[in-house]
């Protein structure tokens, strides 16, 4: 039986159009792994074009290959992008797991003829894609991207640059490697990193340490006052309005981890952060131990990802979306707090 390695390499024996892209405000992982992937798809002759369905933080410019990205803009280069999608030969889908996280690009996508390649590490893929690299056990979508270069033996290709885009990808999606999906693996992969040169703390610093005045003081007002604390269900969550991001001129990027603080409190279980973006909420669910946001996302809030972090969406304005989430935590208790809902008394 061929292998999803096997079928990869026979694709890209030749020169190929290449089209590469990722999720909708696309993080640390999702932009280094597409521009790792692309360059080292460059190196091998092909033609590689990268496109994400929206723009992305500041914080991430610096990364190789960053100034040929084409922001999709439906207003803008939509003919662009539907052209480069129709036109493509390989469409790489990398750090998602369903065409809706494209966007208008997903049905470009679907209905492009040229073949899909998929390599994700969230949970439940679609089923889409022609040649699939889908491993929810990894920690990351760039961890996935240097085993694919390495197991096509060349490891040694691997530059200062894309180990540096790797590596960001694989640092932010283990929360700085403290989360569980932190293996053996991940760290052998960054002692292979080192190998090439990568500067951890300059990537730390990047990501980290490169925020303005204004969003440490929007952080301040968030937690300050906008953080709820729910004790009876073990739970703490934060809503932030339209006019609260504008307040603080919110740009992308500024509101990536604060649910990450909500979660950090001491007996929290389960945290959620809604975020008003006009057109829908925008929720980012996290959690610790067994209670799964994945499916309580994919089940509530037409989301998923992993078992431990998810996203979600809500076309109702935030207040009433909020108080949905409420009304579903009792029927949570148990797997919140360890204890049992009580049975509601049968009607008269």
């Amino acid at each position: 039986m061929t292998t999803p390695l096997a079928e990869l390499q026979a694709l890209l024996a030749q020169p190929r159009q290449v089209f590469i892209t990722t999720h909708h405000k696309p993080d640390a992982d999702a932009l280094g792994s597409s521009l790792a992937w692309a360059a080292y798809l460059k190196q091998h002759g092909h033609h590689v074009t990268v496109v994400t369905p929206s723009d992305y933080p500041a914080f991430l410019n610096w990364m190789g290959g960053n100034d040929e990205v084409v922001i999709y803009d439906k207003r803008q280069n939509d003919h662009q992008v539907r052209d480069l999608v129709q036109r493509a030969e390989v469409i790489f889908c990398l750090d998602f797991s369903c065409l809706a996280r494209i966007n208008e690009i997903g049905e470009y996508v679907r209905n492009a003829p040229g073949t899909k390649v998929l390599i994700d590490h969230h949970q439940q893929p679609e089923d889409f894609a022609d040649i699939s690299f889908s491993n929810p056990g990894a920690a990351a979508t760039a961890e996935l991207i240097f085993e694919i270069i390495r197991d096509l033996g060349h490891q040694a290709e691997v530059t200062k640059a894309m180990g540096e885009a790797l590596y960001a990808g694989i640092m932010t999606d283990t929360g700085s490697f403290r989360h569980p999906s932190t293996s053996r693996n991940v760290h052998l992969i960054i002692a292979e990193l080192l190998s090439a040169g990568i500067d951890l703390s300059a990537v730390h610093r990047r990501i980290y340490d490169s925020h303005s005045e204004i969003r440490l003081r929007f952080l301040g007002f968030v937690l300050k006052e906008k953080l709820v604390v729910n004790r009876e269900f073990n739970t703490a969550y934060i809503a932030i309005t339209r006019d609260e991001l504008r307040a603080y001129d919110s740009k992308t990027g500024d509101t990536e981890g604060l649910v990450n603080y909500a979660l950090s409190i001491e007996g929290i279980v389960f945290a959620a952060i809604f975020i008003d973006r006009g057109a829908a909420v925008k929720i980012s669910f996290r959690s610790v131990g067994d209670f799964s946001v994945s499916d309580f996302s994919r089940q509530h809030f037409e989301g998923g990802g992993h078992h431990n972090a998810a996203g979600g969406i809500s076309y109702q304005p935030l207040g009433p979306t909020v108080e949905r989430f409420l009304g579903l935590l009792p029927q949570y208790k148990e797997q919140l707090v360890g204890e049992p809902v009580a049975a509601t008394p049968p009607v008269a």
